[in-house]
């Protein structure tokens, strides 16, 4: 590498102005000036810090330069090597190496994003097949006059409501709310322009199935968080304890009524799982919602930092929604954490 390199040492004098260079010819251009107190062994490591050092390549040509600020002077040391350097110079290795492995890695993140969008949008184009082609549909009156009944928009005509079935209608109301702490902030998409809330208003009258293609188009890691969203709507209303502990009472009421059920209840609602198609849909809503909450979940966790000290809920988050509801009214608060969704990429789908 000394046999390649030339040192230029350009100094400037505390008592001549910055604009004055002294230069001296009298030594041939190619020598090599070394005193014995400067031969300090050094290590060159690329940096992307302002103000270190930095590699630049032009032409198989490697230059460091190390800006060096003193009080009114200036030293500025430039090694260059000639187009015939031997390509296994260490510098020009750990260069190219350092950029063969930045791209691989590049590369392989892109390729798993998009195999995870493709997998989904799979998904997302089959479910809505099955449900419009073959999901069960031997009772499409009795479904409507069901919809009516559980909106209230029939009154009281003596017919009494299947416990069963008004104990899921009612949790299907409050799993928009779950996704709703989970995705707003940390589960919004910081590469593309694509937002979360349009999805997340969507998905209280078509679930899972308006959620799927934000799921595709997701690209983490989440942009930061200013101080001044966290006092203003929605998230002042998401981050509120009294609203994750009110999901989380409500949730378990749901899940104590449905379990009062006699089994004449639990009969007949199969029953109507296997003929009616907006129960069969619905089940299967409520099912894939509380297959990917342990993920947002984990997404969370992560952006918040709180992993060492709430990775003991990632399996109670597999407990349909009252393990979401529980992390959510347990986590720490954003405003505990004012740079943390800046700093700290999500895990990859």
């Amino acid at each position: 590498m000394l046999s390649n390199a030339s040192l230029i040492s350009c100094n400037f004098s505390k008592t001549f102005p910055s604009s004055s260079l002294k230069t001296k010819t009298s030594k041939p251009r190619n020598s090599l000036h070394l005193q014995p107190q400067n031969l300090k062994p050094t290590t060159l490591l690329p940096k992307t810090n302002s103000g270190s050092s930095t590699f630049r390549i032009h032409n198989n040509k490697a230059s460091i330069f190390f800006p060096l600020v003193q009080q009114k002077g200036r030293l500025q040391i430039c090694r260059s090597a000639k187009k015939g350097q031997n390509p296994e110079d260490p510098v020009l290795s750990d260069v190219d190496s350092l950029k063969t492995e930045a791209g691989k890695g590049g590369n392989v993140g892109d390729w798993s994003d998009w195999t995870t969008s493709i997998l989904l949008f799979v998904l997302w184009g089959a479910l809505l097949y099955y449900v419009f082609n073959l999901a069960p549909n031997q009772t499409p009156s009795r479904d409507v006059y069901f919809l009516k009944k559980l909106s209230n928009l029939k009154g009281d005509d003596g017919f009494r409501m299947n416990q069963v079935l008004v104990a899921l209608w009612y949790i299907m109301g409050l799993w928009p709310l779950v996704y709703s702490n989970l995705l707003l902030p940390t589960g919004r998409s910081s590469k593309s322009n694509v937002a979360a809330w349009p999805f997340i208003v969507l998905s209280l009258f078509g679930g899972v199935y308006a959620l799927l293609p934000y799921f595709v188009l997701w690209k983490p890691p989440p942009p930061p968080v200013e101080e001044s969203e966290l006092s203003k709507w929605p998230l002042n209303f998401l981050e509120s304890k009294l609203t994750a502990g009110i999901s989380l009472a409500a949730g378990l009421g749901i899940f104590v009524c449905t379990g009062l059920a006699n089994g004449g209840d639990w009969k007949e609602f199969f029953q109507y799982f296997r003929e009616s198609r907006f129960i069969h849909v619905t089940c299967l809503d409520f099912t894939l919602l509380s297959a990917f909450a342990p993920f947002w979940v984990y997404n969370d966790m992560t952006a918040r930092k709180w992993f060492d000290k709430g990775s003991w809920l990632l399996p109670l988050s597999l407990v349909p929604f009252v393990g979401p509801a529980l992390y959510i009214l347990l986590r720490p608060p954003l405003s505990t954490l004012p740079a943390s969704l800046s700093s700290t990429p999500s895990e990859p789908k």
